[in-house]
């Protein structure tokens, strides 16, 4: 199995960190938020959080890495969830990024600037040469802040859960 350690990923505004269980009350606030989660197939109530919780400090003890708490660096505040994932894609096991920022600090560069940090790490502490991020087609947000990394779009299939599903990757060579 592939590991990889992450003590903590730091940006300019923003420090990426392993969640803990008690990061339960600032995540909830994200992905309990219908207007977040309108591209999956519900919102997360309380006990979907824990589990994601879960799930994500399993990955880091198998992967060594998953989707960390994103917090701002002047507060410490936890405003979501940026990170690298092992996701099944249009049949194939691939690297995704993937993020989810409360709806009081989208639109301030926050997804932009910890995906490109997840991306930096990736590239820096695994033999992934490629990462995905994917999404429901009507996700315009999600799209505009891969393309912001420098994701391009890859593919488009049908699925059961989207309807359609747009993925984008961006390359190690293609940062160069």
């Amino acid at each position: 199995m592939l590991k990889a350690s992450c003590a903590v990923i730091e940006t300019e505004r923003l420090y990426l960190r392993e969640m803990t269980e008690n990061d339960f009350e600032a995540l909830n606030k994200v992905l309990s938020d219908p207007e977040i989660m309108l591209y999956y197939p519900c919102e997360f109530d309380e006990e979907k959080v824990k589990n994601w919780i879960q799930r994500n400090i399993e990955r880091y003890r198998i992967f060594g890495f998953g989707l960390w708490a994103v917090c701002l660096k002047e507060t410490n505040e936890m405003i979501g969830d940026c990170g690298l994932t092992m996701q099944f894609i249009n049949g194939q096991i691939k690297p995704e990024i993937g993020y989810h920022i409360r709806a009081d600090k989208q639109r301030k560069g926050y997804a932009k600037e910890a995906a490109s940090a997840v991306r930096d790490w990736t590239f820096s502490n695994t033999p992934f040469n490629i990462v995905y991020s994917y999404m429901k087609y009507t996700n315009e947000a999600s799209a505009r802040t891969a393309i912001s990394y420098g994701c391009r779009q890859v593919d488009e299939f049908e699925d059961d859960v989207n309807g359609i599903t747009k993925v984008f990757a961006v390359s190690r060579g293609s940062l160069l």
